[in-house]
């Protein structure tokens, strides 16, 4: 007769297959559309439209749709100005969220306390519902639109919140007070121990934010749709919609645009993904 024990390893046996069963369904429904990115690049239309699912069309293996992509989406101008306002807009977030963060954790002042507490509650507000009165301020009355400026400041804005709250926790649980102490007795200030001792140590989360941001601004089509009107603005996201006409699109055109538009961010994952989990956890326990 099966023991007690012999029935719990078995039922724990059960449950780790159909755990790795359905992290394998999870992860084929994840990647497939990738997948069909990377094998329908390298195919003409033709054989796209008739087998998407060939590893190799009939017509043969082609490069021709990345310089015809290039060229149709102006990629170069469009690049500039994507890795311009990511860069930027993921500078500013950080470092106005690191200084943020720091001041609100280390002062006991009721204003830091009530400004934490809005921007927190902030994050629970959809972009839709300031999407029509963002763009009637800047637009109709400040006549702010068409400027990469402008697509900055609103990303650092409607990320801020976010970022700020990710370094709270950060400094709360991984920087000591103690260091900061010990830092203003060596004769620092509060701006030298920020940036000496605090900023230094908060590299998890700054990696973690930059590439939540950068991934985030990079991606974006909406907020620069409505913002910038005119085409030598355009991001890669709103450059790609010249493939998709009215009556037909080629999509070996559109494949190649996708792939160019997540090189970048694939690039820099691969380089800050060590400290993604890191980040992300950081602050969850004090």
């Amino acid at each position: 007769m099966e023991t007690l024990n012999e029935r719990a390893a078995r039922n724990a046996k059960i449950a780790g297959v159909l755990k790795v069963i359905l992290l394998l369904v999870l992860f084929i429904a994840f990647i497939f559309p990738f997948f069909l990115v990377i094998v329908n690049v390298f195919k003409v239309k033709a054989d796209i439209t008739s087998d998407p699912l060939a590893l190799v069309g009939s017509r043969g293996f082609t490069l021709q749709n990345f310089p015809n992509a290039m060229q149709k989406m102006n990629f170069w101008r469009s690049f500039g100005n994507s890795a311009i306002i990511t860069v930027l807009s993921t500078f500013f977030t950080i470092l106005l969220a690191a200084m943020a963060a720091y001041v609100i954790v280390r002062n006991n002042w009721k204003a830091c306390g009530a400004l934490f507490g809005l921007m927190v509650a902030s994050m629970v507000i959809p972009f839709q519902v300031l999407m029509i009165p963002l763009v009637s301020l800047y637009g109709g009355i400040l006549g702010l639109l068409s400027h990469r400026a402008t697509l900055i400041f609103m990303h650092v804005g409607f990320s801020l919140s976010m970022a700020t709250f990710m370094f709270h926790g950060a400094i709360n649980t991984n920087v000591p007070i103690a260091l900061e102490e010990a830092a203003k007795i060596d004769g620092c200030n509060r701006w030298q121990t920020f940036w000496k001792i605090v900023f230094p140590l908060l590299k998890p989360t700054i990696a973690t934010v930059a590439i939540i941001d950068a991934m985030a601004f990079w991606n974006d089509y909406l907020l620069p749709s409505l913002v910038l009107a005119k085409k030598e603005l355009y991001t890669i996201p709103i450059a790609t919609q010249v493939f998709y006409g009215t009556y037909s699109t080629d999509i070996g055109l559109v494949m190649a645009a996708l792939l160019l538009a997540m090189l970048p961010i694939l690039i820099l994952y691969v380089f800050l993904q060590r400290y993604i989990v890191e980040g992300v956890t950081s602050g969850a326990v004090k």
